[in-house]
């Protein structure tokens, strides 16, 4: 299974909010063209649009809601379990300082 990371995700986000800023842009700068086919190709473009950003909000709801999730869960289990919790910080702790002296 090929799972992006949150930076990748947040930069697909970014590219494709981009996107739909630009091609409404050119929407309304074609909009005086009143050939039957600008006018069809138009509506289909706004259709697209209008499904991309919804798309990219149900993204956005979702990425939200398994980030609250995920931390639900952390809190949980640093309540239930405190001292294992304190044993992989410091564990962690340890290993981050162990890296910086080296350096």
């Amino acid at each position: 299974m090929n799972a992006i990371t949150e930076d990748q995700r947040d930069k697909l986000v970014s590219d494709l909010k981009n996107v739909i800023l630009d091609a409404e842009e050119l929407l309304k700068m074609t909009a005086s063209d009143a050939g039957v086919e600008a006018v069809a190709l138009r509506e289909r473009v706004r259709e697209r649009l209008a499904q991309a950003k919804h798309g990219l909000l149900d993204l956005q709801e979702n990425t939200l809601a398994k980030a609250k999730a995920a931390t639900r869960k952390a809190d949980d289990y640093v309540h239930d379990h405190p001292w294992p919790s304190v044993a992989v910080a410091a564990g962690v702790g340890l290993l981050v300082g162990l890296l910086i002296g080296r350096r």
